[in-house]
């Protein structure tokens, strides 16, 4: 007799399929209702991982159709109304015969399949007219519920304890990036770290995060953040290099997710290879200027507020200092965006960019990551996840936010 690790609370699973609803209509009214593909989302709305299509109809309960692991999918989901399918030919009757037909207009999750399948998904459903609800699911899952937050903090809290308390004590200069990222896998598993991250940008991939000593923070990145890294190979641009050694008098950035039973908390914590003493002033005055971005983003994660007006807050302020040049990343490394909404995904919705313009609402958690490279250097920074609140953000990966300094 098998049994589940969890069950999504009947609560959940029903309130995330009204808020989708809700947002269908608003945002598409057009549609009768809502095709997923990516299992993630399809998790999101009843509690398991299915390989298959979800049907969420305006009118109805939704109804998920399982390529493969109908059994798994009926003990993690037993509410979900569940049939096999082997063909997307098979789709229209299947939903019929459930007593949820499929409507002339569909919006459906087009970034989940590949161009072929589309293509492949039209061609067999020749009565529906397709159109974007691309946006739905990412919506839906900007706003953490009381039973997200909770795995958030937990995972929060397990994240700043690596960092801050356990991995000090076993990292030293003269260790390798590679070295590094093996210490650091060990102590978040030792923590529980679930040992997956997901990206939901569609390409972007990602392994424990960036490990990057010195000028390797400003190492040329396919990666859309401002942080550079070597990486373990050209084909595996993550983690670190086995022949980079962290030298005395060089800064280490660790900008590595923390994985807790599906959700995620980004933090990027910075190390000195020295006494503090020893910190060029040039880097310390840029710190405490990350710092400083970090403190006024957080003050302004209150609902209402866009999340456009962060970022542009931020440029202005850094305007009148002397590291704008590098502010976000050098050369084809800088991004223009502060921070990013995290959850199942690193990198959700909303983003502290411009043309984010619809407000903040409580229970958004967004990660704010301001950093500024030093040509012939590296990266100096940091990065925190925090909770929107009507007070404000409120960090949940811990309140230490100060450069650590080891010999």
């Amino acid at each position: 007799m098998f049994t589940p690790g969890e069950l999504l609370p009947d609560s959940e699973r029903l309130a995330r399929q009204s808020r989708c609803k809700r947002l269908l209509a608003g945002y598409v009214p057009e549609a009768g209702g809502l095709m997923l593909f990516s299992r993630l989302t399809i998790y999101y709305l009843t509690g398991t991982l299915a390989n298959g299509v979800l049907w969420l109809p305006m009118e109805g309960e939704p109804f998920l159709l399982v390529r493969k692991g109908l059994e798994r999918c009926r003990l993690e989901s037993p509410k979900t109304r569940t049939s096999p399918f082997r063909s997307y030919s098979d789709i229209a009757g299947l939903c019929e015969k459930a007593g949820s037909p499929l409507s002339p207009v569909i919006a459906a999750e087009m970034s989940a399949l590949p161009w072929s399948l589309g293509l492949t998904l039209q061609a067999r459903l020749p009565g529906v007219r397709f159109v974007s609800g691309e946006q739905i699911a990412l919506k839906a899952r900007t706003v953490k519920s009381a039973w997200e937050l909770a795995k958030m903090r937990v995972c929060g809290e397990r994240h700043h304890a690596c960092l801050c308390d356990l991995l000090p004590g076993r990292i030293r200069p003269g260790m390798s990036e590679r070295d590094i990222s093996h210490l650091v896998w060990q102590v978040f598993f030792e923590q529980g770290h679930c040992g997956m991250l997901r990206m939901g940008n569609p390409g972007e991939e990602v392994f424990l995060g960036h490990v990057a000593v010195g000028e390797n923070g400003n190492y040329p990145s396919h990666y859309n953040g401002p942080l550079g890294l070597k990486g373990e190979h050209p084909a595996v641009p993550f983690m670190g290099h086995g022949n980079c050694v962290w030298q005395k008098h060089e800064p280490l950035m660790l900008d590595v997710g923390f994985g807790f039973e599906g959700y995620t908390t980004d933090k990027t914590q910075m190390y000195w290879s020295g006494t503090r003493a020893s910190v060029p002033d040039s880097v310390l005055r840029a710190y405490d200027l990350c710092l400083e971005i970090q403190e006024r983003a957080a003050c302004s994660l209150r609902p209402g507020v866009l999340p456009s007006s962060i970022w542009e807050d931020a440029c202005t302020y850094m305007q009148s200092t002397e590291f704008m040049e590098g502010f976000m990343g050098l050369g084809d490394n800088k991004v223009h965006f502060l921070g990013h909404g995290i959850g199942l995904v690193i990198d959700e919705q909303p983003v502290l960019a411009l043309r984010f313009d619809e407000p903040l609402q409580e229970g958004m958690t967004l990660a704010i990551e301001p950093k500024i490279a030093l040509s012939g250097l590296g990266m100096v920074g940091v990065e925190n996840t925090f909770e929107v609140t009507s007070g404000g953000g409120k960090s949940i990966t811990g309140n230490c936010f100060d450069l650590l300094c080891l010999e």
